[in-house]
């Protein structure tokens, strides 16, 4: 069909941001470094909320988790101070270890009073299991890894199956990383931005759904899915506005991740590792304090419903966008695993009278022959 891929078209309401990214909210960078070597097919993304120095001047934040099967560091002091004080890491299972040591040295060279005159560091990680792709026995995230990763952080950066997301599966399709912007309006005076980047590794293929079409279904037929075998996915989430929300507002609007995620058919299985994060790059906390009182400017709840419609749209397509992106790789046991693009071709060549199903779906996500 000589198929290829392109931005993809308004899939969810809303308007979205110039580069329908993460990045669109001010001061946001990511970063990513990829391993494809031999079986290994992993790597490591990387988040800044703001381009100065994190652990001095903290961000407002807060954490959601939604099924905790899960190995991630540093979401139980974001739910006790509301702050997040440096870069977010993203890598595999087996990655965590390294990635806290090298951001824990990062951050004390960069702040030589941590540890010593002042407290300690929250370095914070996440992670999802790529190792029915990967080798992930080897191990193979370095130190370097870590910090190469957070070199490269930029507002443009690479979706589908790089960093992190390389050895990743969403509904039994290569998934991976995927990013979405949208802008705000309040009272028609205000303009705000909601971002997300998620890293997708969920999700049994008869579930999925594309914008209401059940896709997923013949797809499973086709491929020969099993829908029978256990949940054991999971999906990283990290939500970004530049809104002046605080600590439990964030945690209220990460709550609306789940909207965005069963709207493509996940229902947040027992075995999965849901995790959210969200960040306001508004109100940023000054850890040396100069006074006594903080004073700032909080958002009014009763115009906070702009903002969960906000989250579930990016959440949505986001998780999408990672899918168009992704390819199809050969995985560590020299499986072909197929990207949604080259799924859907399979499925048109066995069953034509899917071709309109398809052609809607690649329609919606921007898909072009």
């Amino acid at each position: 069909m000589g198929l290829s891929v392109k931005l993809m078209n308004d899939l969810s309401d809303g308007v979205k941001g110039q580069r329908n990214l993460i990045t669109d909210v001010a001061g946001v960078k990511v970063g990513q470094v990829t391993i494809d070597d031999g079986d290994v097919h992993s790597g490591v993304t990387a988040i800044l909320s703001h381009p100065g120095n994190l652990f001095r001047h903290k961000v407002p934040a807060a954490s959601c988790v939604l099924n905790g099967f899960g190995k991630s560091v540093g979401l139980v002091q974001i739910d006790e101070l509301g702050t997040i004080e440096t870069p977010i890491l993203m890598t595999n299972t087996f990655g965590v270890g390294t990635a806290l040591n090298a951001l824990t040295k990062q951050m004390l060279a960069a702040n030589p009073e941590i540890g010593d005159t002042t407290s300690t560091v929250n370095p914070i990680v996440a992670e999802c299991n790529d190792g029915d792709v990967s080798n992930i026995r080897k191990m193979a995230i370095s130190e370097q890894t870590i910090i190469d990763a957070l070199a490269a952080v930029d507002t443009d950066f690479e979706e589908g199956a790089v960093g992190s997301g390389r050895g990743m599966m969403c509904y039994d399709l290569k998934g991976g990383i995927g990013s979405s912007s949208r802008i705000v309006t309040v009272d028609s005076k205000h303009q705000y931005t909601v971002g997300a980047l998620v890293m997708t590794n969920y999700g049994y293929l008869t579930d999925f759904i594309v914008n209401g079409a059940p896709i997923g279904a013949p797809l499973a037929k086709v491929l020969a899915e099993d829908k029978h075998k256990e949940e054991k996915g999971s999906i990283i989430t990290i939500l970004a506005t530049d809104a002046p929300l605080n600590a439990r507002q964030l945690k209220r609007m990460a709550k609306r991740a789940s909207v965005g995620i069963n709207r493509t058919g996940g229902y947040i299985g027992n075995g999965s590792g849901e995790i959210v994060l969200a960040f306001s790059t508004a109100n940023q906390v000054d850890h040396f304090e100069s006074s006594e009182f903080d004073t700032v400017t909080r958002f009014n709840d009763n115009q906070i419903d702009l903002f969960f419609r906000a989250v579930a749209s990016v959440v949505d397509e986001s998780v999408l966008s990672s899918m168009v992106h992704a390819e199809s790789i050969i995985d560590r046991k020299g499986r072909l695993r197929l990207n949604l693009v080259d799924a859907c071709k399979r499925l048109i060549q066995q069953q034509p009278a899917y071709k309109e199903m398809v052609e809607q779906v690649f329609s919606q996500l921007g898909v072009v022959k």
